[in-house]
């Protein structure tokens, strides 16, 4: 069984891959990286490398020219794949010497008609005398050593040996293409060994051509025989394109996949920003509950304040009471000259007083004022806090 090595850092192409080449009937073994790709090369000799053109560590392009470096490897052929093919990546992969790139993700079978593809051409590549001992192609020795037929019945053996070497060469071509698409499949395996079963009584009936007599009587059953080997042929080919449709079935399924772990992974990252959005909420609570703290102590004060500047009118009530009565005596005080410059003297002291007392008012005042306009803004972002923190609580809800 034929050896695929492929190297990809994405676990999905790697599968999809894998499936194509096996139902193909080819062995397959893994890389996760151009590392592991390395190490293998190092050690088995597989008949192709599909590798990707770019990875975490070592780049398809290098993998490549690891194979042509190697004496061992130099011949065996190399598939590189990319998401993206333009001129500069076939340019790189004409310099490294790449049998040729394909664009991922594959459509249909294109992988696995590259791969059998390039197998093919490498079969091509090997010598006449190695190809001569498949059995695939032993009846062909067979017929080229047939004995010769006698002139007068030279055009009629001719002609009907022309067509059936023909029909046995499409049929051998396209059992040859089915062998490497089914030698998996358990439904192909019965017309796999009818196909051989076939060519071994071909085989038997070029052996038992002695002579011209022999060969003159079986024309009409090798007339017959082709027939039959028409009608395989349209089995064979037949089988060909079910394969051909149930490998697409299996891409568009892999498409599939691929969708359904797109929108799983969309799903994935609005979980995490509506988990982002609860955390933030809770913050943006406990600074509510932080600025709700710090509001009742403002209240406290403002009360505070508030008394505080109540006690001062009632001091100042008394005051203007002292006053009146200062000044009662500052009349009767003038209907006594001789005491005249006693009460001007207390009166400058009362004034100097009164003045301290209407200059601690106005500070008072401004300080009252000055704590209600804190109290105020305080009021104003306690209610931006709740107003965004209502908000927060109704998109929640929504999600």
């Amino acid at each position: 069984m034929p050896k695929i090595l492929i190297a990809d850092d994405s676990i999905a192409v790697r599968k999809v891959a894998e499936r194509l080449l096996t139902e193909a009937g080819l062995g397959v073994t893994l890389a996760a990286n151009g590392e592991e790709a390395l190490a293998y090369l190092a050690k088995e000799r597989p008949d192709l490398v599909v590798s990707d053109v770019i990875m975490p560590d070592k780049s398809g392009y290098e993998v490549c020219a690891f194979v042509r470096g190697n004496p061992d490897l130099a011949t065996t052929p190399v598939l590189l794949i990319s998401g993206i093919v333009n001129d500069e990546v076939t340019k790189q992969a004409e310099s490294c010497r790449a049998d040729g790139v394909l664009k991922k993700p594959f459509q249909g079978t294109s992988l696995k008609d590259r791969v059998l593809e390039l197998m093919a051409k490498r079969q091509e590549a090997i010598p006449e005398s190695a190809v001569a001992t498949q059995p695939a192609s032993e009846h062909m020795q067979d017929v080229k050593k047939a004995p010769v037929i006698s002139i007068h019945q030279q055009d009629n053996v001719n002609q009907s040996a022309g067509k059936l070497k023909e029909i046995e060469g499409q049929l051998q071509n396209e059992r040859a293409r089915s062998e490497e698409l089914a030698k998996q499949l358990s439904d192909a395996m019965g017309q796999l060994a009818r196909a051989k079963e076939s060519e071994a009584q071909l085989a038997t009936a070029h052996q038992r051509v002695s002579d011209l007599e022999a060969q003159v009587t079986k024309l009409e059953p090798q007339a017959l025989r082709i027939s039959e080997l028409e009608a395989a042929l349209k089995a064979e080919q037949d089988q060909v394109r079910t394969l051909k449709e149930e490998a697409l079935g299996l891409q568009k399924t892999a498409g599939r996949i691929a969708e359904l772990e797109s929108t799983l992974n969309a799903e994935r990252a609005a979980a995490e920003q509506l988990v982002q959005q609860l955390a933030d909420s809770e913050k943006i609570s406990a600074q509510a509950q932080d600025a709700e703290g710090r509001l009742l102590s403002e209240q406290k004060h403002v009360v505070e304040l508030q008394e505080r500047i109540r006690a001062l009118e009632t001091e100042l009530t008394s005051e203007q009471r002292k006053h009146i009565e200062a000044v009662g005596r500052v009349q009767e005080a003038e209907k006594t000259a001789t005491k005249v410059q006693e009460l001007e003297g207390l009166l400058v002291a009362e004034r100097e007083r009164n003045g301290m007392l209407a200059r601690q008012v106005v500070e008072t005042e401004q300080a009252a004022e000055n704590a209600t306009k804190r109290f105020e803004e305080m009021a104003r972002k306690l209610g931006e806090i709740a107003g965004l923190a209502s908000q927060l609580g109704n998109g929640k809800g929504q999600s």
